[in-house]
Formats: C-alpha cells, structure tokens, sequence
C-alpha cells in the first residue's frame, strides 16, 4: 500500500468506508480464471459508493491480492464493478471539508494516482464493468483498466468535478482525451459540467467511446465476463484511434470558448482542466499524472471548492429536506390533476404532471382553439421524446391518453389538484379561483403559478381559503428543478403537505417560501435588475451596465436576462413591487417604452449588439457609472434585500435563499451561494453590519 495513502487515512474521521472484496471466478468458454474487486459501501443504493482515504487503503489491499494472483499466473484477467445500481460516485467530499494543510491535500491527490494507475499496471488486462452510476473517481477507475462495459440502465456517468471547483485530478485529463479523443473529453469534462452538471446515460456514454461494449441491465454481468472471454481468447479486438496535434488544438480552443461563454473567467477550475488536457497529448504516464497531483492539490485548497462543497451540500441534503415543511403524512393522494389555462408554461405543466404522476391532466381555457393548441403541445413534446428513443409506443400512448382538455371547469369535480397558470393578474386569478371553487371538492388543493402577487390575496374571499398554495415553477419547467412553495396565511398543513408530495414527485426541489411580493428568485432578480435599469437610464453605456457583473462568472447578463424572462414581465413584477416597497424598487421608464414599442431585447437577435431601434428609444442622462461602481451599488442592493428578507421571515434561513438562487437563478457552485459570496467579499458586513452565515460554514474561512 502506497505511503500516500496511509497519510491520507488519518485525515477523514467520519469517513463511510468502501470495502473492495475479490473473488476468483471462472471466465466462460474455458477462457481462464478472472479476478473480480466489488466496490461496496456496505449501505444499499440509498447510500452511494465514494472513495475516501481508507477507502481507497482497501482497494490498494485488493490490487496487491490481484497483482500476486497475476504475477502467479493463477488469473488471466482482472476487473472491477460496484454493487447494485452504483458503480462508483468519486471522492467523498465530506472529508475534504476538513483538509487544512496543503500536504494533506496533496496526500489526498496523490493516494488516488498511486491506487488507481494500478488497474493499469497490472501484469494482466483490467476491465470496468459499469453497472451503475459513475461519478468523479468512479469514472476515473474505469478508465485506468484497458476495457470497459457499461449497462444501457446506468442512469448517470460525468466527471462533475469543475461544476465545484476542482479538476477531474485522479487520471482523468490524462486518460479520458487519449481514450475518446480531446473534443469529446472537452464535452464531459468542460461543456457537461458547466451546464449545470450534465449527466450521460449508459447509451450516451458507450457513443462516445467511454465503454467498449453496451449490455441490457437484466443480465449485464453475465454478459460482460462473456464479452471478456471473447477478447482474451481473441475473438474481439477493440481498437484505439489516435488524433492529429490539429484536432488537440481544435478541442482545447473550443473548451475555452465553452469555459469563456460559462464562467467569464471567474473561476480557475475549467481552465486548469483544459491545460491538462492539453497537456495529455504529449506527457508521459508519470508526467501527466504528477501535474495532476499538483493542480488538484491547489484545488482542494481553493475558497472556490469550498464554496462548491457548501452549493453541492444545499442541492443533496437541503433540497431534500426541506425546512418547515409539515410531516408528509399529511399529504392527501393525488389521483387527477386540473390545469388552467392551455398556454406554454401550462402545457409544460401538463407534461411535467402526466410523466411524473401519471395521472389524468385535463387543461382548460377560454376558446376551443387554445385547448386543442395545449393538448396538441404536449402529445407534440411526448412523440418528440419517442422519437429520441426515450418512450417506447405502449408509454407514449399511454401518456398522450391521459392529457386532455375541456372548455368547462366542471372537469375539474374529481381533482385533488388545479393549479392555475393565467395571466398575471390578482382580479383575474382572483375570478378563476372562485369559479373553481364553485366545482373542486373542498379538499382540492388549489395552486397558483405566480410569479410575484399575494396567494393571500387571491384565496381571500374563498370559502376554504385554506387549501390554496403557491406552486411557483420556473421557465423552462422541464429543465429548472426549483419549485418556490408559497404557504398563504390561512393555508393549512394539509394542503401544504400534499403540494410538497406532488413537488416531490414532479423530481422537483422544493424551498417553503412565506407570502411576500415576489417571494425570493424574482425579489433579487428584480432588485439586482433595477440597479442595472436605474444606471442605464443615468447614463451608464448598456456594454458597461450589462458587462458590470461578469467577473462572477453569472449564466447570463442582466439584459440577456430580461429578454429570457421577458421585458413586459420584468416590468410588471418590477410594478409589482415597486407598489409595494418603492424606496427600494425602481420602474425604468425606458424599459416602460422599451415594452410600448414592443421590443423583446435590447440586443439584436444572437448578438450583444444594442439594437438601433433601442436605443433610439433610451432617454439617457449624464451620471455614467463605471462597471466597478455598477458591480458595488447591484451588490449591495441584493445584500440589503436579503437581509430584510430574513428579517421578515420570507425563508428559515440564509442557506434557503442560497438554494433558491442556485437552482433557480443559475447562481454559478463555484460562488457557493449568492449569501457566502456577500460574506467572503465583505459587502455584507459593510451594508448590514454583520455576516449571514456563522464563521467557519463549509464556504466561509475560519
């Protein structure tokens, strides 16, 4: 066992240990004995299998067993696989968390290369038989053996590691380019992770090379020792392409490109990965894994996997858990659901609640044309899903029977749940409310999709004001997974209860908001877009206003922003608002006649090129700002309305509004949260006076 690993060991405490059994089996066809290490945590698929130090003691123990078995000549083969479900999901991050000397971090680094380039080095040939998810190191361990299968059931394969802050640093720069090519490579290890983690399905994975051979869950191994046999007898020859210096060149400029149109630069992680994989052209085995070592060594050290751990921790734990949420025995089963309205954001409802609950979904409207438009939508969505493989015929029609529409509320009699996604207007959502009632059952739950106005408000004159809640998605429904659950002041925790169950089940992350204007993704937003409105309109150049936060590496800039959500929906909420706290909240008149002219964008379609008809619109004054003062003045504008937030107890916490901005704001890991970021820069003390996380979080310097 390496001396790396034995350092390592004695640094993670509350380690779950990863046991690596071999067995001896015979390979079929009389092809010879094979040796096989399982990757088992000893929890079922509820816990999966990470690699800590000790760990990673006990698969070095395993190669040392395989390597005496080979080196004998009592084994032909060896390989690896996890237990059910799980291959393998990387390093365990909780131990990283406590890392506080630069040589325990290198330890850690270099323990993973001297453990796992073995399945590499071994007297005989290795292969991964992938039969689960894999992640991180789980990755990385395939790709030191020679061969790979995967099963067609895996649900997720990536190398996540620069979505944190870190590189893919135990052999995956180096293996992964030289195995499927650099471009290809670029997309998992760059692209992928930027884009909000991407994960590849088993079928995605052997596409590009990452498997040599794709097998059917039932009986994957069985079929993988058959596939074995077959290569050591001969019978299978799996080559390896080779790839030009021009194709190495191509790929690690366009992985800048990606990592520039990501992240601006903000963060080193990307970056760094894409000099190592450059570097994989021409570095030796030793070489490229020593600058492995040295690179993940200043990651794990970095504020930026700090700030990754603490955003990663909100998604797997908190999201699951969601504060202040009633005991979920409360919930009343859900058996059909009601949509109102046959609009887009209500036909991506319709589909979101016939594939996850499926249920009947009958959507209404006001004319015949809009409901068959609605329907039409969805049984357009579903056969476009058949078509990509992802729904075989009996699913699809199964689906498709089961969204339906009406121009009458009265289908609505057997709903357990209507949710309502009309015009964003408190009288008009007011009426629709009161004309369900007048059908629903009165344990119906009844939700709003609103963006911005009081639930309160709208369940006021009801009968039961009790069983409405706000259910706020964000567009596009299908791929943001935050759902704002907003509990009015008479909604009880039944009804409560059964929207986080139908959250649940949607695979949605749900944060209990309290009913407050605009509740919290669109209160910030808001608030940070009326600073960028409020310079512009003072004279700042919209190149300067709109480019002010891009050292924070944000998805997208303000303006790009508006025109996603809409300029006419920016302004109503900003109305909205403005109503309501009009010391803090600004309406831009240019944006007000931006919306008259009936303008979508300040930039000209795919371009940051304001568009001459804009800006012969803009009334502009002569108080420009510069981008830092733009960055400060937007900054301290979010960090006071957080603060007042929690005052007021829109959330429990600090960490919930965090949750709310990454999941549903795009709030980049590598920021660990917008709260964090407003402590570690020093604005939150400086516009509040105190710190809104205690010293010492995952995120924040002791």
């Amino acid at each position: 066992m390496s001396e790396s690993a034995q350092q390592a060991a004695g640094v993670f405490p509350d380690e779950v240990v990863t046991s690596a059994p071999v067995r001896v089996l015979d390979l079929p066809s009389g092809a010879g004995r094979f040796a096989l290490i399982t990757l088992d945590n000893g929890f079922d698929h509820t816990k999966p299998t990470t690699f800590g130090p000790r760990g990673l003691v006990n698969i070095g123990a395993a190669l040392d067993e395989v390597a005496r078995l080979a080196d004998s000549r009592e084994i032909v083969a060896a390989g690896v696989t996890g237990k059910p479900f799980i291959f393998a999901v990387g390093a365990d991050l909780k131990g990283i968390e406590v890392v506080t000397e630069r040589e325990q971090a290198y330890a850690i680094a270099k323990a993973g290369h001297d453990v796992l380039r073995r399945l590499g080095e071994l007297s005989v040939p290795t292969f991964a038989f992938i039969n689960g998810a894999a992640m991180g190191g789980g990755v990385e361990i395939a790709l030191h053996c020679t061969y790979r299968t995967i099963s067609a059931g895996v649900p997720a394969l990536s190398l996540p590691e620069v979505f944190l802050g870190l590189i893919p640093g135990w052999g995956g720069t180096q293996l992964l380019p030289r195995l499927i090519g650099p471009d290809a490579a670029v997309t998992v290890i760059i692209e992928n992770s930027l884009s909000q983690n991407r994960q590849l399905k088993g079928p995605q994975a052997y596409e590009l090379g990452i498997a040599d051979a794709l097998f059917e869950p039932a009986d994957f191994l069985e079929e993988s020792l058959a596939w074995t046999a077959s290569v050591l007898r001969g019978e299978l020859v799996i080559e390896r392409r080779h790839y030009s210096h021009e194709q190495w060149d191509a790929a690690v400029a366009r992985g800048r490109q990606v990592a520039d149109a990501k992240v601006h630069g903000a963060t080193p992680a990307p970056y760094l990965a894409l000099d190592l994989i450059a570097k994989a052209r021409t570095a030796s085995r030793d070489e490229g894994f020593a600058a492995e070592d040295e690179a993940l060594t200043d990651r794990i050290m970095s504020e930026e996997l700090r700030s990754g751990i603490y955003a990663f921790n909100l998604v797997q734990k908190r999201a699951k858990r969601p504060a202040g949420a009633p005991d979920k025995a409360l919930a009343r089963a859900v058996t059909k659901v009601g949509i109102v309205g046959a609009g887009l954001m209500a036909s991506q409802l319709a589909l979101l609640f016939a594939q996850r609950l499926s249920v009947p979904v009958v959507m209404t409207d006001v004319d015949q044309e809009r409901v068959d438009k609605g329907v039409r939508y969805v049984h357009e969505q579903l056969e476009l899903q058949a078509l990509k493989g992802r729904l075989n015929a009996d699913k699809l029609n199964r689906l498709k029977a089961l969204v339906s529409g009406s121009l009458t509320k009265e289908v609505f009699a057997d709903a357990d749940f209507v949710i309502e996604a009309v015009f964003e207007e408190l009288s008009v959502k007011q009426q629709v409310f009161a004309q369900l009632e007048a059908v629903v059952r009165p344990d119906c739950v009844l939700a709003t999709n609103t963006s911005s106005l009081s639930v309160t408000e709208m369940a006021a004159a009801l009968e039961h004001p009790e069983r409405v809640v706000g259910f706020h998605f964000f567009n596009p429904v299908a791929v943001l997974p935050l759902l704002e659950i907003v509990r009015a002041q008479k909604t009880d925790d039944a009804s409560l209860a059964t929207a986080f169950a139908v959250a649940k089940q949607l695979k949605k992350s749900s944060v209990l908001v309290k009913d407050a204007p605009a509740f919290v993704v669109n209160r910030l937003l808001t608030r940070f877009l009326g600073v960028v409105n409020e310079v512009l309109d003072e004279g700042t150049p919209v190149q300067v206003a709109d480019g002010a936060l891009e050292p924070l590496g944000l998805p997208m800039s303000p303006l790009v922003l508006m025109e996603l959500v809409g300029p006419a929906v920016a302004l109503h909420v900003s109305e909205t608002l403005h109503a309501t706290y009009p010391d803090r909240f600004s309406v831009s008149e240019n944006v007000r006649r931006l919306v008259g002219a009936g303008k979508k964008a300040f930039y000209l379609p795919g371009t940051t090129t304001l568009d001459p008809e804009v800006e012969a619109l803009l009334e502009i004054g002569e108080r420009p700002s510069t981008a830092q003062e733009v960055r400060e003045r937007a900054l301290s504008a979010i960090a006071e309305e957080i603060d007042l937030m929690l005052k007021d107890g829109v959330v429990a916490e600090a960490q919930d509004i965090d949750l709310c901005m990454i999941l549903g704001a795009g709030w980049p890991f590598h920021l660990g949260g917008i709260t964090p970021y407003l402590d570690r820069t020093g604005v939150a003390e400086k516009v509040t006076g105190h710190r809104f996380l205690p010293v010492g979080s995952a995120s924040l310097p002791a």
